[in-house]
């Protein structure tokens, strides 16, 4: 058997886990939270996040150090804000060559990096590299339901290797070797699923959100290509196919949470209620600092970002938005604040 082991036990982390489980490969499953793999280890499943039996090929592992012994393939799949402290946990028990992949959808908080620059500055440049990104609901990967997700590499052979051996009859992989483009179709559609979510929460209606997404995939295409990812990407699988699944299924966790913007939630309440971390919530912030930094105007990332800042409510957002009245340019003092 082929080991994996898959570092963040969440919804993802378990999906995957339990995909990877039923391709008959050796899976191990780590956290940071202790008391959650014990919990994980009594009862032979993540109660938490996802009911699943786990079969007798997936175990949950304390030691880090342990759940990547031996490992064919390392995978992380933690929230963005947790990437960096999990790279830096890596760094020493790893060897020069061993490649990485995750299936984390984000930036970092705190400097607005891309997960392949923060890989590589902590875990060096000699390593492959490789993202997993596509239109993917945690629920129905456990499930065993048919999905098909992108999978960028660098050097891109790697990416064509990995995609040989992980494809699997309910979850295909297409190899590409455009890393930039994949991670930040990942990243912008959670924000213009949130402006969706305030849409609908709103009742403004399936044609105010069908231009919403439109326009919301043009300010993707318009940012993504500025940074060096390719117009192609985002018409693909980790691109428009994340967009229209996250935008438009209330499994989505960014679409709920906009759902409750939308009807007048507190944002702290309404994510707290969803109980996982929401990307696009935590996001927007860098993506309007890139959008500056690349002078691209994104006015629906914009209203996003004013209402979770309380600028504007949700309804003016949505009405400035529809009068061609919001911008993207907003003060540095701003986005720190």
């Amino acid at each position: 058997m082929k080991k994996i082991a898959i570092l963040g036990a969440g919804s993802w982390g378990t999906a995957l886990a339990l995909h990877f489980a039923r391709c008959d490969m050796q899976v191990r499953l780590w956290s940071n939270d202790r008391a959650q793999i014990e919990s994980i280890q009594r009862t032979r499943c993540n109660s938490a996040y996802l009911p699943h039996a786990f079969p007798n090929n997936l175990q949950a592992v304390i030691a880090l150090a342990e759940a990547i012994q031996d490992a064919t393939y390392i995978l992380i799949a933690v929230p963005s804000g947790a990437f960096r402290s999990v790279a830096q946990s890596l760094q020493p028990l790893l060897d020069a060559h061993t490649g990485i992949i995750w299936a984390s959808k984000g930036l970092d908080p705190n400097t607005g990096q891309c997960l392949h620059e923060i890989a590589i500055e902590i875990l060096g440049k000699t390593r492959p590299y490789a993202v997993l990104s596509g239109p993917t609901f945690a629920r129905e990967i456990a499930q065993g339901l048919p999905a098909a997700v992108a999978l960028a590499s660098h050097p891109a052979d790697y990416a064509i290797s990995l995609a040989a051996e992980l494809n699997h009859a309910h979850l295909r992989i297409q190899a590409c070797a455009d890393m930039m483009g994949t991670q930040m179709g990942g990243v912008i559609k959670n924000v213009i699923a949130i402006a969706a979510g305030i849409n609908d929460g709103l009742q403004l209606g399936a044609n105010a959100r069908s231009a919403l997404l439109t326009n919301g995939l043009t300010e993707m295409i318009s940012l993504g290509t500025a940074m060096g990812g390719k117009h192609d990407t985002f018409m693909g699988l980790s691109g428009l196919g994340d967009l229209i699944l996250t935008a438009t299924d209330d499994q989505s966790r960014n679409r709920r949470f906009g759902l409750a913007i939308g009807r007048g939630e507190d944002s702290q309440q309404a994510e707290t209620a969803i109980s996982q971390v929401v990307e696009g919530k935590h996001n927007v912030a860098q993506v309007i600092a890139l959008a500056q930094r690349y002078d691209i105007h994104m006015p629906i990332v914009a209203m996003v970002f004013a209402v979770l800042n309380g600028e504007v409510t949700p309804r003016q957002g949505m009405q400035q938005l529809l009068e061609n009245k919001m911008h993207a340019v907003v003060t540095a003092k701003q986005i720190v604040s």
